[in-house]
């Protein structure tokens, strides 16, 4: 009976959200964009790896996809800041598609090459670097304030459905057709992404021009979302710690999850798709528990993430004992489900203390300290896979989570001394 009303509890507040007509386009939109992006991810790896026979070359396309972001984001940030959020997010998903168009045709027409492949991805990443911030600002324009984890929520299942039909879809098509291939069907998302936000017609307030030069203004509105989010509210910076503790363990799995399936787990392009699948399972189920009643006050929320750190930890340990292909698909989907808990609480809170003409900009800055994270745990989890093996860099990454798992209970005390020390109307405010 209460497992019922739960369930009718989380159908409420969904089809509540998306009786909203700017929201449902978005996540229409998105949920195609993201089918695309998870075909793409499994071939683009794939394709890389089957090519160059190399981990460590293998994770330079993630590498690549988060240089941009690490070098350039603040700036993608401040100028999403000044424009309109819906107009940026059309232009962006246009431009990705192209770029994606050119990668199978240069290899049809014995063209592509490692480094022009590398580029390529590079230059996607330069367009797709300023969408997350996008994304993040207009959110708060949609909905009310206490449907913010709701609606990051509603965010991460569009990634979520990306992810469970994207690889296995994937699999299938990059057997069939070859890797390469399966990059158009990428680019015609992203197109039928763009089709569905031009219905969308949000109030976005544009900040009048200053009397200073472009250059000057702009160092200007940098500077004051790195001071936000540095020195303004340490909040933030908790935040960021927790997040980059944890996106250091994730993303290494996520990379290394090629090289266990072909090479520990002997599975082919079809059966790694469907253990990509399962991945994502364990991370709808935890997308939809976000819908019904997760912690509101943010110190609780960092305990909920310490538990999450602790179990994928545990299931990544457990992966290194198993060789079947129903028992590593259940701990994978563990380890998707401890994944799940990060993102929309972290977004939400930021979005709570973020004045909304500031949103990209903060959120550009922060994702500094994650994408660092990510850099370090990609890189380290290919040069230890191809040095000491894939179990090697598994038991690695597991000890890194069970690491930030203990870390972030630690931080739990600092985050309630900050709070006590914070305004009482930290709320987005415009």
């Amino acid at each position: 009976m209460a497992h019922g009303t739960a369930v009718s509890s989380i159908l409420v507040r969904v089809r509540g959200l998306l009786t909203n007509r700017n929201v449902m386009w978005l996540f229409v939109g998105q949920a195609i964009s993201q089918v695309g992006e998870g075909l793409s991810k499994v071939a683009l790896l794939w394709f890389v790896y089957d090519l160059t026979g190399s981990a460590l070359k293998m994770t330079m396309i993630g590498i690549l996809q988060t240089l941009p972001p690490l070098l350039f984001g603040p700036f993608a940030g401040v100028l999403v800041d000044r424009v309109s959020k819906r107009t940026a997010m059309i232009v962006i998903d246009t431009a990705r598609a192209g770029l994606l168009t050119l990668i199978p045709t240069l290899y049809w027409m014995d063209w592509l090459t490692l480094p022009s492949l590398y580029v390529l991805v590079f230059a996607t990443a330069m367009f797709s670097m300023a969408f997350g911030p996008a994304l993040k600002a207009m959110e708060p324009l949609l909905v009310k304030p206490h449907q913010l984890t709701q609606i990051n929520a509603l965010d991460q299942s569009t990634m979520t459905i990306g992810q469970l039909l994207g690889p296995a879809i994937s699999g299938m098509l990059i057997a069939g057709i070859g890797a390469q291939n399966v990059l158009y069907a990428n680019a015609g998302a992203f197109l039928l992404s763009v089709f569905c936000k031009v219905p969308i017609h949000v109030k976005e307030t544009q900040r009048p021009a200053g009397r200073s030069s472009p250059l000057q203004a702009a160092l200007h509105d940098l500077m004051e979302g790195i001071r936000f989010v540095l020195h303004k509210h340490r909040l933030m910076l908790l935040l960021m710690a927790v997040a980059s503790l944890f996106m250091l363990g994730s993303t290494g799995f996520v990379y290394l999850l090629p090289v266990l399936a072909k090479d520990y787990l002997h599975a082919d392009s079809v059966e790694l798709g469907w253990q990509w699948a399962s991945l994502s399972l364990g991370l709808l189920a935890v997308t939809l528990w976000m819908f019904s009643d997760p912690p509101e006050e943010l110190c609780g929320r960092l305990w909920l993430i310490a538990a999450a750190a602790l179990v994928g930890g545990g299931a990544m340990l457990g992966l290194t004992l198993m060789t079947s292909f129903v028992a590593s698909a259940g701990l994978i989907a563990a380890i998707g489900a401890s994944s799940g808990v990060v993102n929309p609480l972290v977004s939400a809170s930021l979005q709570e203390r973020t004045p909304k003409n500031m949103l990209a900009r903060v959120f550009s800055v922060f994702n500094i300290g994650t994408l660092v994270a990510a850099m370090v745990g990609m890189t380290a989890c290919g040069w230890i896979a191809d040095r000491m093996g894939p179990i090697a860099s598994l038991v690695a990454i597991a000890a890194v989570s069970i690491l930030a798992a203990v870390l972030t209970a630690v931080l739990i005390p600092w985050c309630f001394l900050l709070r006590s020390r914070e305004p009482k109307h930290m709320t987005a405010t415009g």
